[in-house]
């Protein structure tokens, strides 16, 4: 199995130097082969592997994940293993049985409903925004105003933002699906702000970034992880990254400082739930997907060309009146 998660993870780290890969994704490929270490004897052949041990697997994991992490961690552990066999490092394609299956809808669908909305109210967003750093509350706004996630933020280049006509053009980096957002004028003076009081990149790379730490670097990235004394800190033998996402820290730091963090699954991914949610209002469907960097393979995208500006300001508008007050006539006065 050394040489199997060896590969996989080599293969994946140069996707992730490529940026065919996006940090955290490999952050999670790598807990899953340590998992996969953790539970079988890493010098075991695959091929020696029989339903019974994928059955053991699978109700390890269950004892101490929720029922959303056993469902990614059984897919990602399938997509390893399938990898094994495409480069022929092991003879047959693994026989997993019909006891490391994925949870089913329904289980997800009742997980989802015992934990409750993942959104926040407006009363909670203006808290938010209220308490927030200048940097933290740029992206905060960037969520709010468009739905953008922690990678979007944390890549996000200054000429993505056109501060004359107000509007951000910027391909969402997991799908590289082009996206056209009109920006909030609280958005556009938070980012002015957020750029004004931006550190000194340690990477020249990183010079055209929105958003830096204060130690200069961008706020989600991979890097190898410290050794702990003389132990040699691998997964199966390599070097071990881990994923750094400070916007993921600083965010729930807030938020439990508020009192807002008694609810499940809440963080910053949580205002692209709430925009998707609350722009759904707006009755233009098409227009939030176009906003949130959806990938629409039906036969209307296959036809459509274009999509008005008006109607992405309209969406925008909609959200920006939910979460601060006033009417369309306000709005469009500002």
């Amino acid at each position: 199995m050394r040489d199997a998660l060896n590969s996989f993870l080599s293969n994946k780290r140069d996707k992730l130097d490529n940026e065919e890969l996006s940090p955290q994704t490999f952050a999670d490929y790598v807990v899953t082969c340590d998992k996969l270490v953790s539970y079988f004897n890493r010098t075991r052949h695959v091929d020696k592997f029989r339903p019974d041990d994928f059955a053991g697997y699978r109700a390890w994991l269950a004892q101490n994940i929720s029922i959303v992490t056993l469902r990614n961690e059984i897919n990602r552990a399938r997509i390893i293993f399938k990898f094994a066999h495409d480069q022929r490092l092991i003879q047959q394609p693994v026989v997993y049985g019909q006891a490391f299956d994925k949870p089913t809808a329904r289980t997800l669908r009742k997980a989802r409903n015992e934990a409750g909305a993942r959104l926040f109210s407006p009363e909670e967003l203006r808290r938010i925004l209220a308490e927030a750093d200048v940097w933290l509350r740029a992206m905060v706004l960037l969520g709010c105003n468009g739905g953008l996630g922690n990678t979007d933020v944390a890549k996000l280049p200054q000429l993505a933002i056109d501060f004359d006509t107000g509007w951000l053009t910027y391909p969402r980096p997991k799908t590289e699906i082009q996206r056209k957002i009109p920006l909030w004028p609280e958005t556009l003076e938070a980012l002015r702000i957020a750029i004004d009081a931006r550190p000194t990149p340690k990477d020249p790379n990183d010079g055209d970034l929105v958003f830096l730490t204060v130690q200069g670097n961008r706020w989600v990235r991979t890097v190898p992880r410290q050794k702990q004394g003389d132990q040699d800190d691998t997964v199966a033998g390599r070097m071990r990254f881990v994923t750094r996402n400070s916007i993921t820290g600083r965010f729930g730091r807030l938020l439990r400082r508020l009192g807002i963090n008694g609810r499940k699954r809440l963080g910053f991914y949580t205002l692209r739930h709430v925009f998707e949610t609350v722009a759904g209002d707006s009755k233009d469907q098409v227009a939030v997907n176009a906003i949130m960097g959806h990938v629409d393979n039906s036969m209307a995208a296959h036809y459509r060309e274009r999509i008005s500006d008006e109607r992405l300001q309209a969406v925008v508008d909609h959200v920006h009146g939910w979460l601060f007050g006033g009417t369309d006539d306000d709005r469009q006065t500002r």
